[in-house]
């Protein structure tokens, strides 16, 4: 399950950085991952967090997030970034030969190299 929700106010995280949306991501596997972004419109995360599970995330977030509330969004795809928001992959992890510095995205059926 994935979930997503803008700030109502922008949330300091670190020295410089501020917090602008949010996804909640709970696998039944390796529990529960909040991900932090530093722009409206970042499709990946810029920091990301552990939780127990989703309860202690409502908890924590609830009050911070703006009036459209949680969004669901659909899982990734297989070998795909849990925290993009668009289908994103490593090049070549999905053959078990990862090529860590490219990236591609899935275009209209075919895997593209991601700028």
């Amino acid at each position: 399950m994935r979930k997503y929700a803008f700030l109502k106010q922008p949330v300091p995280c670190g020295p410089r950085d501020l917090i602008y949306k949010i996804m909640l991501y709970q696998t039944p596997k390796d529990g529960v991952f909040l991900f932090q972004y530093c722009s409206p419109d970042a499709v990946c995360c810029s920091y990301d967090q552990y939780y127990h599970d989703a309860a202690d995330v409502y908890a924590d977030w609830n009050d911070e997030i703006d009036e459209r509330g949680w969004i669901e969004i659909d899982d990734p795809l297989p070998f795909c970034q849990h925290d993009a928001f668009i289908p994103l992959r490593v090049k070549g992890r999905e053959t078990g030969q990862p090529q860590w510095d490219q990236l591609e995205t899935l275009r209209d059926g075919e895997w593209i190299p991601y700028p």
